[in-house]
């Protein structure tokens, strides 16, 4: 006879929804349908906003309920999840997470428990990577998502629903709506109709459209560029961090660590002094900096940038002084300051592409 597999008790559902479109309606269904309980794990939250990622995991968790019926709403869970530029503690954090929704704190139960994976995420080498190291440390088995045929693939909809949004940031709202409103639920629709008149909008369309200009100005290149930067991570007391406000696009406002391009004619090294002083005022004599290192890492995601294939090395330097030395923001840089690193948790919305997870690398801020 032939064997009979065991009914699924949750379904766990992936995605970015941004924004959320008729094909991640699918899928959340197509997930309910599988199992009694959903708990939908939203990627890319508590990031700050960005062309990108322009809605807030809480906006499209909201979305997500509004486009369900009570009874299937009643079903769902939400986790939000971290960017995975770390995969096996992305995975640790997800699963936790999932088994936290389902309230399975027992490891046994947990391991007995038939979990099915739904993935709504693009199909990116870097995004199969992720489903292989989820499943590797938790064994929920992958579930099929062919469940938009009347929809182009599903990694592509989100993508070029935000290029149509931003690109047509001068028309009237209604008409720019209207170019994207047959792959929209009405949820959807009457949200981002609203969110265009509020304060995020024209701001994240300018950003949009200087990412734009910028890519077109590398897109002769003979070969897609990867371009080379240096972060540096300073402490002081082991209480605070330096971090300044970007004062240029793009994250203009945002929180991050001193750094910028390397030049052609210096080290790695020379090229983080440099950029610390640059934008900081932070100067000590080399000697001094090089007895202050703690550590050095290379941050290489492939969607760590939104300016392209960017490659970050970031020395942490410790300073022994008893608090910490004055610093005054210049060159790329709106504002400097040392923040207490018990604040950084509260501030991670705020911070510009992965600077983060790169605190966090070193100074274990979400374990």
């Amino acid at each position: 006879m032939p064997m009979i597999a065991p009914a699924l008790d949750a379904a766990v559902l992936i995605g970015r929804f941004q924004p959320l479109h008729h094909g991640h309606v699918a899928g959340l269904r197509h997930a309910l349908a599988e199992a009694p309980r959903c708990v939908v794990v939203i990627a890319s939250s508590y990031q700050a906003r960005t062309p990108r990622n322009p809605f807030t995991w809480e906006e499209r968790a909201q979305l997500i309920r509004h486009s369900l019926s009570p009874e299937e709403a009643a079903r769902v869970s939400f986790v939000p999840a971290r960017e995975p530029f770390h995969l096996p503690r992305w995975a640790r954090q997800v699963r936790q997470g999932v088994l936290n929704a389902l309230g399975l704190q027992d490891e046994k139960e947990a391991l007995h428990a038939n979990i099915g994976l739904v993935s709504l995420m693009e199909d990116l080498p870097s995004h199969e990577r992720m489903h292989i190291e989820l499943r590797a440390q938790t064994g929920w088995q992958l579930l099929p998502t062919s469940v938009a045929p009347s929809l182009p693939s599903l990694p592509t909809p989100g993508r070029m629903l935000r290029e149509h949004l931003f690109a047509n940031a001068e028309a009237l709202p209604d008409a720019t709506l209207a170019g994207m409103a047959h792959a929209l639920p009405d949820a959807t629709q009457q949200f981002v109709r609203t969110w265009m008149d509020g304060p995020h909008y024209a701001v994240l369309a300018e950003e949009w459209r200087m990412l734009r200009d910028y890519h077109a100005a590398w897109a002769d290149a003979p070969y897609p560029p990867v371009f080379v930067t240096v972060d540096a991570l300073v402490t002081c007391g082991g209480h605070h961090v330096l971090l300044i406000r970007r004062g240029q696009a793009p994250g203009k406002g945002l929180l991050a660590l001193p750094g910028g391009f390397l030049d052609v004619h210096e080290s790695l090294w020379h090229a983080t002094l440099r950029e610390l002083a640059e934008e900081t005022g932070l100067e000590r004599s080399e000697h001094a900096w090089r007895a202050a290192v703690r550590g050095m890492a290379v941050f290489d995601h492939p969607e760590r940038s939104q300016r392209g294939r960017t490659l970050t090395h970031c020395h942490w330097f410790d300073l022994p002084d008893a608090s910490p030395p004055p610093v005054e923001a210049a060159d790329d840089a709106m504002d400097a300051a040392w923040v207490p690193i018990r604040h950084l948790r509260a501030l991670e919305d705020q911070f510009h592409d992965d600077h983060f997870h790169i605190l966090d690398h070193f100074l274990n801020l979400s374990a």
